[in-house]
């Protein structure tokens, strides 16, 4: 792992900011008309957009929209209630390079299909393994002071959640979720991750175990393909080994010849 970060910043965004009134006066606005596409950057302009850190909940209207636009972002994160975004087809927050994890809610976005998001930057993520924070006494919190079960949906108190990292197929990317669980039972019921990545949910932190990044994996590629290509030479040489020795084993049987004749010929 090359990098870890230890903890999760709260209240990131300044909600008394103009740049927060205006991306809620948007929000509010396509969920009006019905559009397909949020694209704040193009609505907001970069100025104001860049002092964007979240998402507001209120992206929970957006039940139309099928693509998201947030290239070149701020973010820190999306809120859970991306899940109700139902009509999502295309998630693209390439080069928000703060971006490090999303909510275990947008896996209730069935028609999302392709995704578009720098990989480097994700905890866990197969290029260089980027350390999960640990969750252990470390809460994220979201806006107020209930929240619900990722996976059954009951509404919780901070105080019964049990909050996990899993590594699932996002789109087109593996992306790291932050899971809110109110019981075992909801615990079970999360799908397994993908091959190469930590297999169980997890608390996170500095003693968490991780497959082995890209670069680690080439170099052991690397040196089994090396291994591969020197068996036919050391078998190569083998063979040459024996088949010198067999010839030298002729040459002497050869040379014993005359000495047999002298034998004989003694013994008569």
């Amino acid at each position: 792992m090359k990098q870890f970060i230890s903890r999760i910043d709260n209240d990131v965004q300044d909600k008394n900011s103009l740049a927060w009134k205006k991306l809620c006066d948007y929000i509010d606005q396509l969920a009006v008309s019905g559009g397909e596409e949020f694209s704040p950057l193009e609505f907001l302009g970069n100025t104001i957009f860049s002092q964007i850190q979240t998402l507001p909940a209120s992206i929970a209207k957006l039940d139309k929209v099928r693509k998201i636009w947030l290239y070149g972002s701020k973010l820190k994160r999306i809120p859970p209630e991306i899940g109700y975004m139902t009509s999502l087809e295309y998630f693209d927050p390439y080069t928000s390079y703060d971006l490090h994890w999303l909510p275990y809610e947008i896996t209730r976005c069935k028609k999302l299909i392709s995704s578009r998001i720098s990989t480097r930057a994700l905890y866990g993520n197969y290029k260089h393994r980027m350390g999960f924070p640990s969750l252990t006494k470390n809460p994220v919190r979201h806006d107020g002071e209930i929240l619900t079960c990722s996976v059954c949906h009951r509404v919780i108190s901070y105080a019964e959640t049990n909050q996990l990292w899993i590594s699932l197929r996002i789109g087109t990317d593996v992306v790291p979720l932050l899971v809110n669980a109110c019981s075992i039972s909801c615990e079970e019921k999360l799908p397994c991750p993908p091959e190469n990545y930590v297999q169980t949910p997890h608390k996170g932190g500095g003693s968490l175990k991780q497959p082995l990044n890209w670069e680690e994996q080439m170099v052991i590629e690397i040196q089994r393909r090396r291994n591969e290509n020197a068996a036919p030479v050391q078998q190569a040489i083998q063979i040459n080994a024996d088949a010198n020795e067999s010839s030298k084993l002729k040459t002497d049987a050869m040379s014993l010849k005359p000495l047999k004749l002298v034998v004989k010929i003694w013994d008569k």
